[in-house]
């Protein structure tokens, strides 16, 4: 059954639903093809490096949506999307990262617009909407965790869960909501085997005087996608990047770092395990092939299984 890349729907012969469409803008009917292929879109990317605010591993192009001409076009300046085109050297990053922020959608984190659009030569290319952004020119205050830090690009694994708390408690508005969004945000990291959430992966945003946690960004499963890593953290919780247990993630963690009561935590597993059948759903239905598939799903009863929330 053809699906449609960005809102999983069914769609025929059509390469797009509808209700895709619509969430992009609501008057739009139909989407061309984006004009580049993956290759294509690589070395743009590397032309326009140095225009570009956000950086990565994954090649990135800054992109607006002209709605009159039903089209995405590639922009130096004044883009409102982010595209990631599929990696060289690592296989379905795109639909990696579209699934594992829909995931995270179901349990209730914050995510912005995003989903896949068909390029040229038959690829996915992800995109995400800008959240640093509103109307025509106007920049929303967004600053990421190794800024706050006193941190750069090159250090932004040299830091710890428990300093991250630190910097909620010192720079949020309301500390207490960020910090159960903080935690729910770990465990899931860890149970979708997102082991590369560094501080440049969290960042706050400055929504009309009130400082919060940004919307999600950088959700991937980077266990089944390029790396076979020694740690399932990229920052340490209580010295450990690896072997993490219940305990230490409820009790130490949650209770004594976050200072959240039992009753919030028990929300959060809910919050978690109440959402595992859509997981899988979304899994079987996802853009990733049926080994990647089972990979993921694997991954994810592993983690479940040593965090006993299964």
């Amino acid at each position: 059954m053809n699906r449609c890349p960005i809102s999983y729907s069914p769609v025929g012969e059509n390469p797009y639903s509808l209700n895709g469409l619509r969430s992009l803008a609501y008057g739009l009917t139909k989407l061309n093809i984006f004009e580049y292929t993956a290759e294509e879109q690589r070395i743009e990317a590397f032309n326009r490096a140095s225009k570009m605010s956000i950086q990565g591993v994954q090649p990135k192009l800054s992109a607006i949506l002209n709605i009159k001409d039903e089209k995405f076009e590639i922009v130096d300046r004044g883009g409102r999307f982010i595209f990631k085109p599929q990696h060289p050297y690592f296989p379905q990053m795109p639909e990696n990262e579209d699934l594992t922020m829909r995931l995270a959608e179901t349990i209730g984190l914050d995510v912005p617009l995003h989903g896949m659009i068909w390029s040229k030569d038959g690829t996915l290319t992800y995109f995400i909407k800008r959240f640093d952004r509103k109307g025509q020119n106007d920049k929303v205050p967004v600053e990421d965790f190794a800024q706050l830090a006193g941190l750069s690009r090159d250090t932004k694994y040299n830091y710890s869960m428990e300093k991250v708390v630190k910097l909620i408690d010192s720079y949020c508005t309301f500390p207490a909501i960020e910090k159960v969004k903080l935690f729910k945000l770990v465990l899931f990291c860890l149970i979708t085997g997102n082991d590369d959430m560094h501080l440049k992966n969290y960042s706050i945003i400055n929504l009309d005087g009130k400082i919060q946690l940004s919307p999600c960004y950088d959700l991937i499963n980077t266990i089944i996608e390029y790396r076979n890593p020694e740690d399932e953290i990229a920052l340490p919780i209580n010295g450990k990047k690896k072997n993490l247990t219940r305990n230490m993630l409820i009790n130490y963690f949650g209770q004594e770092k976050c200072d959240l009561t039992e009753k919030v935590i028990a929300k959060v597993w809910d919050s978690i395990t109440n959402s595992i059948p859509k997981w899988r759903e979304e899994i079987g239905i996802s853009f990733l092939s049926d080994e990647m598939k089972e990979k993921y799903i694997a991954l994810i009863d592993t983690r479940l299984e040593r965090l006993q929330l299964d």
